[in-house]
């Protein structure tokens, strides 16, 4: 390559969407599943989805480090699909961020947020945490973070939106941060 342009002319960027729970059969892994979907069909970008659910987050397993390698460290974009536990977002997200390379993996990387809640408030205060967390990682995260209230009215066992009104939110969300 003869100079920076025409490296950043040819680069290939990936987008990684995390399912921020290792709970199987969540509804979390149904939207991330959507969003991947949807995705992987409006972007000419790598689409992939990671999953929580059998990786070991502990410690730096070699799981952690394979998915560190090849999703992680590669990915220039983030789609953070996270439930709410406890007023925040659960343990094992918090644990991935913390037993990987914080620089490679996500320093001046770009983020989009989606909270997932049984209730009205869409994990407001867990999109908050993930927020000031990725900031302090140089994260550039898009303004419209989506929380999706009542989730359990919001989709069905097969990942099929119910409400029309909630697919439009998130196709509206998904092509700002395609553009981000």
């Amino acid at each position: 390559m003869e100079n920076e342009s025409d490296y950043l002319c040819t680069q290939l960027f990936m987008i990684t969407i995390i399912s921020g729970t290792n709970r199987k059969g969540s509804m979390t892994m149904k939207v991330a599943a959507f969003y991947k979907k949807i995705m992987s069909e409006r972007s000419s970008e790598p689409v992939s989805l990671l999953s929580l659910e059998e990786l070991n987050c502990w410690e730096r397993s070699p799981e952690l480090l394979k998915s560190e390698q090849e999703l992680l460290i590669p990915s220039e974009k983030f789609v953070f699909v996270m439930p709410e536990y406890n007023g925040s977002f659960p343990g094992i997200l918090k644990l991935l961020i913390d037993n990987t390379d914080i620089r490679k993996c996500w320093w001046y990387k770009k983020a989009a947020i989606v909270g997932l809640a049984d209730g009205r408030g869409g994990n407001l205060r867990g999109i908050d945490h993930l927020t000031g967390i990725l900031h302090y990682l140089k994260m550039n995260v898009l303004y419209n973070k989506l929380p999706l209230s009542r989730i359990n009215e919001e989709i069905d066992g097969e990942g099929q939106w119910l409400k029309s009104a909630t697919e439009n939110v998130i196709m509206h969300q998904i092509e700002e941060f395609l553009k981000y």
